[in-house]
């Protein structure tokens, strides 16, 4: 099988976008199919060289004169390359797969990511749609999708090609008990909550630390929220880190309070470090927590709801244990081995259509 994978960059900055597609690309070849990816480059094309995976340079940036550039530059890759299967993963590739397939003989597949942006529906041009939580899938019908073309692909990351074993990573020395968030520095993942929820509760465990492992636009205000606290001395900011695992392993309580995430990585990455979790019940979430059985779930946007968890796992070390315990179990089914075998149905699914 001959397999295009379109993305706007393959940076290492912790989307979670490029990193589905870039272990599905990895894992692809490693099976024996034709695999390139395009986009504007990025730091992990020396993994895909690694893995045999091609890469064509394609600027998607969204001016009206770059997008007749790319247009031109996306007919000329998918005339060289001669793609079975093309995956949009991005709402730029899906439109340029779409209506540049003119006498090219191939099968379109979009994986919605970010359901909850009203341009996602753009995603369902696709021939067939991969929805990467029964949540997303659920959304995009709602949406006018339909259900005939959806198909459910859960996000697991486990054993990525872009990580290494788990016992490989030295844990970090964060002063504990130790409570971690992984996430992006926006309004969405709940980071103001936690703060606050955090500073209510930590008067009470004079010992307990909060990390926020990410970086994006709003983390300035989340830094001044912080320093307003009485407990900004207990708050650490400590921006992108390409190797969070090592953050996870030192962690007792890891934290994602999202108002919207469809399919965090971050979950099972926290669930096969061992770390008891505390996670909004919302969207994609209760699915990687096994709806509730592996972790702590809460309300979004409720303070008092995830500050009262926060108390309650602090204060009973038996209930902390037991939830990190559960953390651990079932996680068979995150493992990126499983997405890319039920990725492949889903293309041999479309071919046998065409």
């Amino acid at each position: 099988m001959r397999i295009l994978h379109i993305l706007n960059s393959i940076r290492k900055e912790g989307n979670g976008i490029v990193n589905v597609a870039v272990d599905l690309a990895c894992l692809q070849a490693q099976d024996g199919h034709t695999v390139v990816v395009t986009s504007a480059g990025g730091e992990y094309e020396e993994l895909l060289v690694q893995y045999g995976v091609g890469h064509f340079e394609l600027d998607q940036s969204r001016s009206p004169l770059n997008i007749i550039k790319a247009a031109r530059r996306y007919r000329a890759i998918v005339q060289e390359f001669q793609p079975d299967i093309v995956h949009a993963h991005m709402m730029t590739g899906v439109v340029l797969a779409k209506f540049l397939r003119t006498g090219i003989k191939y099968r379109l597949i979009s994986t919605v990511h970010n359901e909850f942006q009203k341009s996602s529906i753009i995603m369902g041009l696709a021939d067939l749609i991969i929805a990467v939580s029964q949540a997303v899938y659920l959304s995009m019908q709602k949406r006018g999708v339909p259900k005939a073309k959806l198909r459910v692909v859960q996000n697991g990351p486990l054993g990525s090609p872009r990580t290494h074993n788990l016992s490989e990573y030295l844990p970090l020395p964060l002063k504990r008990p130790a409570i971690t968030t992984v996430a992006g520095m926006y309004r969405r993942k709940g980071i103001a909550e936690l703060i606050e929820a955090f500073a209510q509760i930590a008067p009470v465990f004079p010992e307990a630390h909060l990390y926020l492992v990410g970086d994006g636009p709003d983390r300035y205000v989340f830094e001044e929220q912080a320093r307003s606290t009485s407990v900004s001395h207990r708050i650490h900011f400590e921006k992108f880190q390409s190797e969070p695992q090592r953050y996870l392993l030192s962690t007792d309580i890891f934290v994602l309070a999202s108002h919207r995430d469809p399919s965090p990585l971050v979950i099972p990455e926290a669930r096969i470090a061992g770390c008891a979790i505390v996670a909004s019940d919302v969207d994609g979430i209760p699915e990687a927590l096994d709806q509730g059985q592996a972790g702590y779930l809460v309300p979004p946007m409720n303070i008092s709801a995830l500050s009262t968890a926060l108390y309650q796992l602090l204060s009973d070390h038996e209930l902390l244990n037991n939830w990190k315990d559960y953390s651990r179990q079932n996680l068979n089914r995150l493992f990126i081995e499983r997405v890319n075998l039920e990725t492949s149905e889903v293309y041999r699914e479309c071919l046998e259509k065409t």
